[in-house]
């Protein structure tokens, strides 16, 4: 049954929906504020949108993952792609795609990076990084000098999944499936929820100020609490392309967020999920034009709802989807779906309450549910007991069952 705290936390989001929609809302200087029908904002007949960044990032992290199979690169090579550096702090030249090499941005450089969360707790976004950094390390010196290898308790190795064969570590875990569920977390949903939607963040300095007066940034036509909007928006969307004003068509664009809004909105149990996180998008931006905060705020609170619910639907459903391959005695499947699974309960602690500073899981709640799923030979002998109780405890939190997300 859900806790008084939380129920009161649902009813705050579904009187948010409700105000927000059909109706046009006054702002705090007068104005009207209708929904656009995409996410498409000019002025002066320029388009204001912008979240280059974001898009660099997400094609950094998909050619990290990518090579993260490829057993020819190297260790430096992968954590130059992590950094964007050689291990001396140079400028380096590890992606395929020449225009990243270019880039000043960097996959490490936002890791457990927000505001609210990690702004005045360094340590913790040390240790975070460190993790995701040791993940690439044991891929090279772990799982590689193993390739052909048969995996066994203790052995890293390959185990077959059907007509796949996945690598993994002697726990049996997938580091590239790990690292890439991780990122999800650590860098998108933080960056987007923790950071860029934080009123600190949008209102700091003269923003507010300036945004009424439509003063844009320096050699930009975009005023500087639109862009911080636009880049909350782009860790979703930066990958749909020329379809970022109406990505719903395309949902799926990367392999990382957008992918698992996909597949959540695919389940009838949450049908729609995604138009709702992209009506709140749309019409918070166009509250930013119009002036009205509370309105931009509401929105903000939509999407760290629904944001948060989708990463931790995909937890449980990889949990019981662990039970499922288990039971079916394919254990190369299992150990991939618990290895997505550790990524999705690792992401789980960037997740934010709306109305609130809070995470919906502490670090000590998240570190506990990881000691349960790596302890002793780690997926090898987890039992299904173990998997239904860490199901159970993150479901609670929210508005579904294990049952809903499972399917």
């Amino acid at each position: 049954m859900l806790s008084p705290k939380y129920i009161t936390i649902l009813m705050l989001v579904v009187l948010s929906l409700i105000s927000c929609y059909n109706e046009p809302m006054i702002g705090d200087l007068g104005e009207e504020v209708e929904n656009p029908v995409t996410y498409d904002f000019v002025r002066d007949g320029v388009s204001t949108v912008s979240f280059n960044g974001q898009t660099d990032r997400i094609s950094m992290a998909t050619e990290l993952i990518h090579a993260m199979t490829d057993f020819s690169t190297s260790e430096e090579s992968l954590l130059e792609m992590y950094s964007n550096q050689t291990l001396s702090g140079e400028d380096a030249n590890p992606f395929v795609e020449a225009g990243l090499n270019e880039s000043t941005k960097s996959i490490k450089s936002k890791i457990a990076a927000s505001y609210d969360f990690f702004s005045s707790n360094t340590v913790e976004s040390a240790e975070i990084k460190a993790d995701l950094e040791s993940w690439i390390i044991a891929q090279v010196d772990e799982v590689f000098p193993n390739e052909f290898e048969l995996a066994a308790i203790g052995q890293a190795g390959q185990i077959a999944d059907g007509s796949d064969v996945r690598y993994v570590s002697g726990k049996g875990i997938e580091y590239n499936q790990l690292l890439n569920k991780s990122l999800i977390g650590a860098l998108m949903v933080d960056q987007m929820l923790n950071n860029y939607l934080s009123p600190l963040v949008l209102d700091d300095g003269e923003n507010v100020e300036n945004n009424n007066n439509n003063i844009v940034e320096e050699g930009q036509v975009y005023t500087t609490m639109e862009h911080k909007w636009d880049e909350a928006y782009g860790y979703l969307f930066g990958a749909a392309g020329v379809n970022y004003e109406d990505p719903i068509s395309s949902l799926g664009a990367d392999d990382f967020l957008n992918k698992y809004l996909s597949r959540v909105d695919e389940d009838e149990d949450f049908a729609g999920i995604a138009s709702e996180i992209f009506e709140a998008f749309k019409l918070g931006r166009a509250a930013i034009v119009a002036k009205n905060y509370r309105l931009r705020d509401a929105q903000a609170n939509i999407i760290k709802q629904k944001i948060s619910e989708v990463v931790a639907l995909r937890a449980v459903y990889y949990l019981q989807q662990g039970i499922l391959s288990k039971g079916n005695n394919n254990i190369g499947k299992a150990f991939h779906d618990l290895s997505e699974a550790y990524g999705f309960v690792y992401s789980l602690r960037f997740l934010r309450i709306p109305n609130s500073n809070n995470p919906y899981f502490t670090k000590t709640e998240v570190n506990g549910f990881i000691n349960l799923l790596t302890a002793n030979n780690g997926f090898w002998d987890i039992t299904n007991e173990t998997l239904d109780n860490i199901s159970s405890k993150i479901a609670e939190r929210f508005n579904f069952t294990v049952a809903q997300a499972a399917s």
